[in-house]
């Protein structure tokens, strides 16, 4: 089946967003659809999240996609994506993020992701917590939803090409979305391993040579970065180059990566907003240990000084920023 895939943030560019059997849209289909819809993002006063949405189905549906993965934005219930009456919806797990949007409340970002449960439709449950499980289950099956519970244990046994604990917690949460679809639609096992083997998500403990690249952006993804940093056998010394979105709470982000690392550049990504970058004198004062520099450029070569492995992360925009100047990194065909 021709088969489509519609995630975010991009890393190096936008049209990492929008694939067609691996495809990204070509730059003057993309450009075509921007002119098209000009009019009405201008009209609805649509975010850019919003409108990248529209491109993406509009482009799924000229290029003849039969099938779409589409992972949501922000929260759930008033995402752009929710327009989709989905065959299988999933929520993997509940974790602290995008709280000015969302609130500071777990079971309140529980609920806004249950929103995209619809009525008959498989709603797949990987969150283990009771509390937030609850509240999913809650109202899922308020929606009328067909709430699928992914048990506590339950890890993908495979040869996975995703590392990490939590991502084989993942694959298990996506076997139950694939095992959800109708039978014309669902891959056999022996599909599903051979692809489980070879699944790579760029930016996502992302390892190449001396490099391991990813996206954490949060206190859950930090802690699931150092597990698997824990997990693996990088040479040391390991340094990491670390920037953060002043939004989240990068000193708890630090002290979990700080357990994994010998040492911790922290810089300010180029591409990052300006009103959303952190204050690096307010981090040197409560991590004195880290070396600051505010030129992305000089922070990228110093850190690799003396290093073994060297690890990026904090944001997509880090991670983005650094692959759009290293070797071995190539942009979108």
């Amino acid at each position: 089946m021709r088969t489509a895939l519609y995630t975010s943030p991009h890393l190096v560019d936008a049209r990492e967003r929008m694939l067609v059997d691996d495809r990204p849209i070509v730059p003057e289909a993309f450009a075509r659809w921007t002119e098209v819809l000009k009019a009405s993002v201008e009209a609805t006063e649509a975010s850019f999240f919003e409108a990248t949405t529209a491109i993406a189905f509009a482009d799924f549906a000229a290029r003849g996609a039969e099938l779409a993965v589409v992972e949501v934005g922000l929260g759930g219930r008033l995402d752009a994506t929710n327009v989709l009456t989905p065959l299988v919806s999933a929520v993997t797990h509940v974790t602290r993020d995008h709280s000015e949007y969302l609130g500071e409340s777990l079971t309140g970002m529980a609920a806004e992701k249950a929103g995209i449960a619809k009525p008959g439709i498989p709603f797949v449950v990987g969150e283990t917590d009771p509390e937030l499980r609850e509240v999913l289950e809650q109202h899922a099956a308020a929606a009328g939803a067909h709430v699928v519970i992914v048990p506590d244990g339950a890890r993908y046994d495979g040869r996975l090409g995703l590392a990490g604990a939590h991502q084989r917690r993942n694959a298990a949460v996506a076997q139950a979305v694939l095992h959800e679809l109708e039978p014309e639609l669902r891959p056999g096992e022996a599909s599903v391993r051979r692809a489980f083997a070879s699944a790579r998500l760029p930016g996502r403990f992302d390892c190449r040579g001396k490099w391991v690249l990813d996206v954490a952006h949060n206190p859950a993804g930090a802690g699931a970065l150092a597990a698997a940093l824990g997990e693996t056998d990088a040479p040391a010394p390991r340094h990491a180059l670390v920037g953060i979105m002043r939004d989240k709470d990068w000193a708890d982000m630090l002290t979990r990566l700080e357990r994994a690392v010998d040492a911790i550049w922290v810089t300010i990504p180029p591409t990052a907003p300006a009103e959303r970058c952190w204050e690096l004198e307010a981090v040197q004062r409560r991590f004195p240990q880290v070396t600051a520099e505010l030129d992305f450029d000089r922070a990228l070569a110093g850190v690799q000084r003396g290093a073994e492995t060297v690890v990026v992360t904090g944001s997509f925009h880090t991670v983005g920023d650094a692959m759009a100047r290293l070797p071995g990194f190539p942009p979108l065909g």
